[in-house]
């Protein structure tokens, strides 16, 4: 029985091959397009997914309570790591990290700059990368020893045994490979070229060893692995005051354990508590393939109901033998179930094809695993259902005509499905507003935000980390710099321009004594405004005119908004214990989030804290070549370190990665669900085009025109479009206004844009009707009237 409605169903697809074009071009484009969307979902939440402790495996945050609400982070104090080991026995295994940086690997001549990170010895013992050569219990626990990924022993090593060779670290000492390590998986929120051992970072910074009894140095990261009976719960409530009982300076400090599974997607705390993060744009996402697959579906509901004329005898023909209505409805099921089937191979090979191309796009490597039993499994699911879904209702619909009514000609079946066609229709056409008001109004968040005077010059600012051979000679390279005549100034800092690297406690005579305040902080020396080009707004740069600057801060407008100096000039602030003069007052400058406000900032004279050196080429037009020269100074002075760089317009832009990949993503597939909804547009147009023939005839002979005829046919769908418009504008305001919440510093929803989301859809599907019912209208006729 199967076989044969198989066979009947691709009979009827031949038999109205535009009709089945458009029925399996259009399901086909709605489910490849979903499978994009679903493939780039599943990638999200794999994250992390191939640690065998996955689990168990817990991030150390803290919040504390300020002046601005509560803040949450990720620094932890170096003694909080001993102090919890022995407060709790529920923990396995506690790792601390550094942040991790750029260090230059060099064997015999090849010298290379990796990304690494400094962890202590368990850190293989809790994470699950594949050492393939080495054991893992061990290869952190020398503090010479070095762990590289197979890339990094391929590029250090060429084909040679790495095991046991040594590596040079930073021009310093020689290091001995105790593991190597499979490269690590796209989906790993670590991300690193080698791992030292903690010891050897302590042995080599004197401000880690400084740090080891400090309960005020919030710099390195924690993480745990619960005993298998331990709960989170459990061990947040042992742990939870730890750092307030044991730093005087943090009275109001709460630890607590954020799992493993929530790394990637709920990174977003506000006021304490977790609001979201990467989730609130899989669930966007998600929403979108389903409303691809509804409009998709409802094409098939449309075409297959209007076409229901050309069945009706059919299913008369069928009752009259001793065909009952369930037999006709498993026969009507089976059909879209095989329609189904093909649009899916379809959609496969539309996804294949387009796959490359959505990979560069997303910035990911997403492959099928067809040897994955889940995916066909999965695969038959959105087969089925879609199936299911997309004939219900013509199946229970054609199986309702009446035998006796359909075989002497009297039931009018195009008449009998209009209305529900134009719900379909409408509800379509709302689908596809919502998602133009959507993709619109991302768009202007974006250009929004960019166009936010940042408060400093981003053009021809070069970026570049510094090392301990740069710390020494840093006059001499400043000098050599601006000697090229390429440099304009030269500056250091603890963080690049385009990020906030630490915060701090200040004081001012006059503050609420029961409020703890932090400012976000800069530490700098000389020509820090002139390079950045920030404007000052009262006050002066710190000067080698003025030795006193030590004890001197800038501090920027937004400090002295909160601490409502009108006067600040000759104002002492209290960092770190002592009293500290505030000589300028700059204007605010965007470095951290550009959606959100800019926080109160200090900045303060301290030249032996910095990771970043700040170029400013003087303007020209041949940039590649003072590029070149501020190479040349870097390569005679700095000479064991490659020499790499990044503008700040380009780490600028990086921080909207997430919102453009949204944006993009919206205009794809938002321009897919038009495009399957203008498909099935034009063969419903030309349905009722082909049903109005008659009428159309009778209606030039009595004189009219054939302007008059497609406003006759067009304006039926368009009222169509303005109920959609009315359904979907209101709808679409209300989700994008709580979209946009997320952004403090965000664009409201100009009226426009509804407008133009509805003027859009009816553009389109007017061109689409008025197309078909212009050759209806042009038709001769006496073709159509003939038979009459």
């Amino acid at each position: 029985m199967l076989i044969n409605y198989f066979k009947i169903a691709i009979r009827s697809l031949i038999k109205n091959p535009s009709y089945s074009f458009i029925n399996i071009g259009g399901l086909a484009i709605g489910i490849a397009s979903s499978i994009l969307i679903l493939l780039w979902v599943a990638d999200e939440y794999s994250y992390d997914r191939f640690h065998k402790n996955y689990h168990s495996i817990y991030k150390l945050y803290q919040s504390q309570q300020w002046a601005q609400g509560i803040g949450t982070g990720t620094s932890m104090p170096y003694p909080l790591r001993e102090t919890l080991l022995n407060k709790t026995n529920e923990v396995k295994y506690l790792v601390m990290t550094n942040w991790g940086e750029g260090n230059t690997l060099q064997v015999d001549e090849k010298s290379l700059t990796k990304f690494g990170l400094s962890a202590t010895e368990d850190f293989f013992n809790m994470f699950s990368y594949d050492m393939i050569k080495g054991d893992p219990a061990s290869a952190l626990k020398d503090p010479n020893s070095i762990v590289i990924t197979v890339s990094t022993a391929k590029a250090l090593f060429g084909d040679s045994e790495p095991l046991n060779q040594l590596v040079q670290v930073d021009n310093g000492q020689e290091l001995k490979v105790t593991g190597v390590i499979k490269d690590l998986p796209a989906q790993s929120f670590f991300s690193f070229d080698y791992v030292l051992p903690f010891a050897y970072y302590k042995a080599t910074q004197g401000w880690v060893r400084n740090s080891v009894n400090n309960w005020d140095n919030n710099s390195f990261q924690m993480y745990v692995q619960l005993q298998p009976n331990a709960t989170q719960a459990s061990v947040t409530n042992s742990i939870k005051d730890i750092i307030k009982d044991s730093n005087p300076k943090a009275p109001t400090a709460q630890l607590f354990l954020h799992p493993m599974s929530k790394w990637r997607l709920y990174s977003k705390f506000e006021n304490g508590k977790n609001t979201g993060g990467m989730i609130e744009y899989v669930q966007l996402f998600t929403i979108i393939a389903i409303f691809v697959m509804i409009i998709a579906c409802i094409n098939f509901m449309n075409l297959a109901t209007a076409r229901s004329e050309n069945r009706a005898r059919e299913v008369g023909i069928r009752k009259s033998v001793g065909s009952r209505r369930k037999q006709l409805i498993f026969q009507f099921l089976g059909e879209s179930l095989a329609i189904t089937f093909i649009s899916f191979l379809l959609a496969i090979v539309l996804v294949e094809i387009t796959l490359p191309f959505y990979n560069t796009l997303v910035n990911k490597t997403i492959v099928i695993n067809y040897s994955n039993p889940m995916l066909w499994l999965i695969g038959l699911a959105i087969i089925f259902v879609t199936g299911v879904i997309a004939g219900s209702y013509p199946a229970f619909y054609l199986s309702s005509f009446k035998p006796v009514k359909v075989l002497k000609g009297k039931v009018n079946v195009g008449k009998g499905a209009s209305t529900p066609r134009k719900v379909l229709v409408t509800l379509q056409f709302g689908f596809s507003i919502f998602l133009i008001i959507g993709t619109l109004t991302i768009y202007q968040q974006i250009m929004h935000v960019k166009d936010r005077d940042m408060g400093y010059d981003r053009e021809n600012l070069m970026q570049i980390w510094t090392n301990n051979e740069l710390e020494r000679n840093f006059q001499t390279v400043r000098d050599a710099l601006v000697n090229t005549g390429a440099v304009k100034s030269v500056c250091k800092s603890n963080s690049p321009i385009t990020s906030i690297f630490s915060s701090n406690e200040v004081k001012w005579e006059g503050m609420n004594t029961e409020e703890r305040v932090s400012f976000s902080t800069i530490a700098t020396e000389y020509d820090y405004i002139k390079t950045m080009g920030v404007k000052m707004v009262e006050g002066r740069d710190f000067s080698r005119d003025f030795p006193s600057d030590s004890m001197s801060v800038i501090i920027n407008q937004a400090a002295a908004d909160f601490m409502g100096m009108k006067d600040p000039i000759g104002q002492k602030i209290i960092y770190n214990k002592d009293p500290h003069e505030i000589i300028g007052v700059t204007a605010n400058v965007v470095m951290d989030s550009p959606y959100q406000p800019v926080e109160p900032l200090v900045m303060i004279f301290d030249p032996s804290w910095s990771s970043t050196i700040t170029v400013r080429l003087n303007p020209t037009e041949n940039l590649q070549a003072s590029i070149d020269q501020v190479e040349q100074v870097f390569k005679k002075l700095n000479p064991a370190y490659p020499f790499a760089f990044r503008f700040a317009d380009s780490d600028f832009q990086a921080k909207f990665s997430s919102i453009n990949l949204v944006s993009k993503l919206s205009f794809i597939f938002a321009a897919l669900a038009i495009a399957i909804t203008c498909f099935g547009l034009l063969g419903l147009a030309a349905f009722t085009a082909e049903q109005r023939t008659k009428e159309i005839g009778i209606r030039k002979v009595l004189g009219a025109t054939v302007s008059s005829i497609v406003i006759l046919i067009t304006s039926d769908f368009s009222k169509l479009i303005f109920v959609a418009f009315l359904i979907a504008s209101p709808i679409g305001w209300w989700v994008l206004t709580n979209f946009l919440e997320r952004y403090p510093y965000r664009v409201g929803i100009s009226g426009w844009i509804l407008l133009a989301a509805g003027g859009i859809s009816l553009i389109l599907a007017l061109l689409i009707v008025s197309t078909q019912a212009l050759r209806a209208a042009i038709s001769n006729p006496t073709d159509s009237l003939r038979s009459e």
